[in-house]
């Protein structure tokens, strides 16, 4: 699924499309999840949205967020399947620590059953995605420490 998704934003975007890349719960083996893909779409200006938006809106995807002080984030949400499509520029800084952090899940399956522990004591009395981010913020937090602290290490 997950493939299909992937070649039909590369067939209707063409070269707009730097990069598509699968991250989130999704993307690590084992870890449970929502059943939302996320997907990390990087295009060389993401202000520039009438070189991408018209052309996902085609393909059902739906334009929810603009936040032009955080990396010039936007994101499409698609229904069926269920897709959060972020937006970023090269080179973003959030781009890369969504990558980092899945690829480190995938290699350390302790930090994997600590976050998804961490992950369903969330997802109890909360009424926004917002408060569930924010309730297992200190997990993210901790695995990331670990994260830097080993690629700190390798340098």
């Amino acid at each position: 699924m997950l493939y299909t998704r992937k070649k039909r934003i590369m067939a209707i975007l063409g070269d707009t499309a730097l990069h598509i890349e699968h991250v989130g719960s999704t993307a690590v083996p084992g870890l449970s999840a929502k059943p939302i893909i996320d997907i990390d779409l990087i295009v060389a200006d993401p202000t520039d949205e009438s070189r991408y938006i018209p052309q996902l809106t085609a393909l059902g995807y739906v334009h929810t967020i603009r936040e032009p002080s955080w990396y010039e984030h936007r994101m499409l949400y698609l229904d069926n399947p269920q897709v959060n499509l972020h937006v970023f520029a090269p080179h973003c800084p959030e781009h890369l620590r969504h990558r980092l952090f899945r690829d480190w899940l995938n290699t350390h399956p302790d930090d994997v059953k600590t976050y998804a522990a961490s992950k369903m004591q969330a997802k109890k009395g909360i009424n926004t995605m917002m408060d569930y981010n924010q309730k297992k913020n200190d997990t993210v937090r901790s695995i990331y420490e670990k994260l830097f602290t080993s690629l700190k290490n390798k340098m």
